[in-house]
């Protein structure tokens, strides 16, 4: 494989880490700044919306550049971001710095994809965006907790100087073996828009909307509720985080697999279904289990609970390309902005009944999300059924 694809991974490893490192960071910045751990989740919203909007507006705008000054672009006001995150003595310029990282992460991203396309040739494409996207899964699965048990040696200003370097690095390599004047061909803003109105698409959006909503809300806040609901000393939250990690790479891999032979929707539905399980179950530990209890079972769910949340995101890709295949590079980028504004919502919905209700409340909520997202598809697919029995 070209060596090129690999350091295309390697920035989407670090563009991709922010939106989940924050799971074990955010008690340290709310500590640090002075501010509450609700409070501090605006940081992962600020982050994760500027990620959802930015990305179409930007990669739109920039269609005609070249590819590698737009890497170059992206990748140094990424490290700029991080570097002033690092800095940052209040909450204002934290906020302001998550904006700067959200976006240029996004454009990154959306670049990187059909960068890796041009390099190997359409005949190797899957191959060349499998490459790009397990930088993002490998930051999931050991960037975010080896971020978190870096920022708890060196403090959380350490971990997002550790960001800048590592986009620092991808930076000068890519700018040194990328080629001069890779271009692709583009599409306006208003067509990646309207691409919702073909049937099927706009509900399948709504359903990863939701589902990543349900999940942010109690992921961005592990900590917290691993903490506060059972009683799990602060010291272990990285293995915690590991431990998900890896059940996320096994999930993400077995995807693929699994929706070839039993079909995507019925992998999305499952992993819908399992997820609004263990949201339930993990608040009910918080809720009503004795911390001696709760805690090593909340540390024994993490893999599996990873592994179903990451059978999602491959098997709802699938669905979308399936929906309109023709259109799969505009669904799929709509697919990216819908995962990361349930990111930002889910978050914001997670802060409130932190602040309100107390850690052991985020799983039910979590599990009204997903659950909605699970009817939602279950409503799709009758309303399916019945198009096609009329026209027979």
């Amino acid at each position: 494989m070209d060596r090129r694809l690999f350091l295309l991974a390697l920035g989407a490893f670090a563009t991709s880490m922010v939106a989940f490192l924050f799971a074990g960071l955010l008690p340290l910045i709310a500590e640090d700044t002075g501010i509450t751990v609700p409070e501090a989740g605006y940081l992962v919203s600020a982050f994760s919306l500027a990620y959802a909007v930015g990305t179409p507006v930007l990669s739109t705008v920039s269609d005609s550049l070249d590819r590698r000054r737009l890497i170059g672009l992206a990748l140094l006001f990424f490290a700029a971001g991080n570097l002033a995150a690092a800095l940052a003595g209040s909450m204002l310029p934290l906020f302001l710095a998550q904006v700067v990282m959200g976006m240029s992460a996004g454009l990154f991203a959306a670049t990187a994809q059909a960068t890796a396309v041009l390099i190997a040739g359409p005949e190797r494409r899957a191959v060349a965006i499998s490459a790009v996207l397990g930088g993002t899964t490998f930051a999931v699965a050991f960037g975010a907790p080896a971020g978190s048990l870096l920022a708890h040696v060196v403090g959380w200003r350490g971990a997002f100087l550790a960001l800048a370097l590592i986009a620092a690095f991808c930076l000068a390599a890519l700018w040194l073996r990328l080629p001069r004047d890779l271009r692709t061909a583009g599409s306006t803003l208003m067509e990646r828009i309207t691409v919702v109105r073909r049937p099927g698409v706009l509900s399948a959006l709504a359903v990863t909307f939701l589902y990543l909503t349900g999940g942010f809300a109690v992921i961005s806040y592990i900590g917290p509720l691993a903490i506060e609901g059972t009683g799990i000393a602060r010291e272990l939250l990285p293995f915690v985080l590991l431990a998900y990690g890896v059940g996320a790479i096994l999930g993400n891999y077995a995807s693929g697999r699994i929706a070839d032979r039993l079909g995507p929707t019925r992998v999305v539905g499952f992993a819908m279904l399992a997820a609004t399980c263990f949201a339930l179950i993990l608040s009910a530990l918080a809720e009503w289990a004795p911390d001696k209890v709760a805690g090593p079972l909340l540390i024994a769910l993490m893999v599996p609970w990873g592994f179903v949340g990451w059978t999602f995101p491959p098997a709802q890709a699938s669905r979308l390309v399936a929906v309109a295949p023709e259109l799969a590079h505009l669904t799929l980028a709509l697919n990216v902005s819908a995962i990361y504004f349930g990111i930002g919502f889910g978050t914001l919905i997670g802060g409130r009944v932190l602040e309100m209700d107390g850690a052991a409340e985020l799983g039910f909520v979590g599990a009204a999300f997903t659950a909605s997202a699970l009817l939602l598809l279950a409503a799709g697919r009758r309303s399916s059924r019945a198009v096609v029995a009329s026209s027979t």
